[in-house]
């Protein structure tokens, strides 16, 4: 293995808090060839929907549409995803009956990739990597020549989210979040920083911590990944999911 290599998976696997372990995961992608990484892990709730963790570094226009559109519901990628944890490389023909989705990826310059999926029976968790480029398609083997690597930081990134999982009752007792707790939760979900939270809600960053703090107290978890992810089962957050 080239010494970059091993030296960034080193750093990735030392690394335990998960915004700072997608951030290294991104670095070691880019200097893979690729441009865009994503990260996501879908969680049960209460209410038998879903919700979406979310960190990726995708055009700001693909995501809104992704999400205005909810495109989740008809991407053949997630649905592969929810199924099996082999590889799916993006395609034309994968897309077939989407095309539009195609389209788009193919406008914003993210038409190369894949994907694969970490399913994790014991939580009910189900995560998802993907790597893409705007030039040239991938073949099968650059997909197997690498696939090592991204199973490896998916793994790890899922074991992130997995331990980060409450094991008490998500929503129990006097358990009530405020309308602004489980607004800058949902924003930590999509993988806001307290800075893009602040601007968004017209608060101050200061605030924006301040009310992640609140959040995690009332639901008795230690940090703000786990407090998404308590929210989320408790039927607090939004159910809409993205790639």
């Amino acid at each position: 293995m080239e010494r970059w290599k091993e030296s960034q998976l080193e750093q990735i696997s030392s690394t335990t808090e998960l915004g700072n372990a997608f951030q290294s995961s991104l670095n070691f992608v880019k200097n893979m060839g690729f441009k865009f990484f994503a990260f996501s892990t879908t969680c049960p709730t209460k209410t038998e929907q879903f919700h979406t963790l979310l960190y990726n570094n995708y055009p700001v226009a693909w995501s809104r549409e992704y999400e205005r559109k909810k495109l989740v519901v008809t991407d053949p990628i997630v649905a592969h995803c929810n199924q099996t944890t082999l590889p799916v490389l993006w395609s034309e023909d994968l897309f077939g009956n989407t095309p539009w989705i195609w389209d788009a990826l193919e406008e914003q310059g993210i038409q190369h990739g894949w994907s694969q999926a970490v399913h994790d029976e014991d939580s009910g968790l189900c995560s998802i990597v993907s790597v893409a480029r705007s030039h040239c398609p991938i073949s099968a083997w650059e997909l197997y020549e690498n696939l090592g690597f991204t199973t490896f930081i998916g793994r790890h990134l899922h074991s992130l989210v997995a331990q980060a999982v409450p094991r008490q009752p998500e929503k129990n007792g006097g358990t009530h979040l405020s309308p602004r707790e489980i607004d800058v939760l949902n924003l930590a979900a999509a993988g806001k920083t307290a800075y893009e939270s602040a601007r968004i809600l017209n608060l101050s960053a200061r605030t924006v911590n301040f009310h992640v703090q609140e959040a995690i107290r009332k639901l008795g978890v230690n940090n703000k990944v786990s407090a998404v992810i308590a929210a989320a089962k408790a039927g607090y957050l939004d159910s809409d999911t993205m790639r």
